[in-house]
C-alpha cells in the first residue's frame, strides 16, 4: 500500500508507522478500496499511554478525552474539549492511504504534527518526499 503523510508519499509500505523509532500506527485494508483499519497509540508528556486503537475502535481512552467518527473511507480523532485533530485518515484511491492531518505526543514526548504541506516532529520536518520503502515500515524522526 503507498501512504501519503502531509505531502511526502511512500509507496510500497507494510502499511506501518514508526515515530521516532517506535511504531505508532498501524493501517491495513481489509479490501483494496478501503476502509483503512488503523490501530493507533497515543502518549502524553512522559510517555505514558493515554489512549488506543484497535482496528478502528477506541479500546483505551483515558478520561474520554478523545471522540472518534468513522466514514466510509476513514476516520477523524479528535480531542473533545480542544477539537484539535490528533488523527485523520482516509482512503484516497484503492491502496493508497492519506494521512490528512494529525497531532499527537510520541513516546518520547515530542509533538508530531502532520499537516498537507509537511511532517514535523521535534526538530525535523519533511516536504514533498517520495520514497519506496520496499515493503517495510515509514520511519519519521
Amino acid at each position: 500500500m503507498d501512504m501519503e503523510i502531509g505531502s511526502n508519499v511512500y509507496r510500497n509500505t507494510d502499511g506501518t508507522v514508526e515515530v521516532e523509532g517506535v511504531p505508532q500506527l498501524t493501517v491495513t485494508l481489509r479490501k483494496p478500496e478501503g476502509p483503512p483499519m488503523v490501530n493507533f497509540i497515543t502518549f502524553d508528556e512522559v510517555g505514558r499511554v493515554t489512549s488506543k486503537m484497535v482496528e478502528s475502535t477506541l479500546q483505551f481512552n483515558e478520561r474520554r478525552s478523545l471522540d472518534l467518527a468513522r466514514t466510509p473511507t476513514g476516520l477523524k480523532l479528535t480531542h473533545t474539549e480542544s477539537g484539535r485533530v490528533v488523527l485523520h485518515v482516509e482512503m484516497q484511491a484503492p491502496n493508497h492511504v492519506v494521512v490528512k492531518q494529525a497531532s499527537f505526543i510520541t513516546t518520547k514526548g515530542h509533538t508530531m504534527d502532520i499537516s498537507l504541506i509537511e511532517w514535523k516532529v521535534d526538530k525535523r520536518r519533511m516536504s514533498g518526499g517520495n520514497t519506496d520503502v520496499k515493503g517495510g515500515a515509514v520511519a519519521i524522526g
